[in-house]
């Protein structure tokens, strides 16, 4: 998904006012999958139920904020911890392995 760049240039991090990065489109199809297995969910612990169009990636790497219908979601409740999907991710691969 394409966000204007002057966009990107004034909002930030609600939370920390961290510089926020556009996710590519690898991590946001690894989400998508996770949405449709109602296996992702935002820092409050719901359950995303709506498909990602993209993300935004606080500058520390520790949280996307979703962009849904095209519209960015910075509510710090909505953000999406990606250190919980890195580790999920990273335990599926490795039963798969064994």
């Amino acid at each position: 998904m394409e966000i204007d760049q002057k966009l990107l240039e004034i909002i930030c991090c609600p939370e920390t006012k961290q510089d926020l990065k556009v996710a590519d489109e690898e991590l946001i199809s690894r989400l998508n999958g996770l949405v449709e297995r109602k296996e992702l969910k935002n820092r409050i612990k719901q359950i995303v139920d709506k498909k990602l169009d993209g993300g935004l990636i606080r500058e520390d790497g520790k949280y996307l904020y979703p962009i849904i219908e095209e519209i960015p979601i910075l509510l710090i409740d909505e953000s999406i911890p990606l250190e919980s999907e890195k580790r999920d991710s990273e335990i599926k691969e490795n039963s798969n392995m064994g």
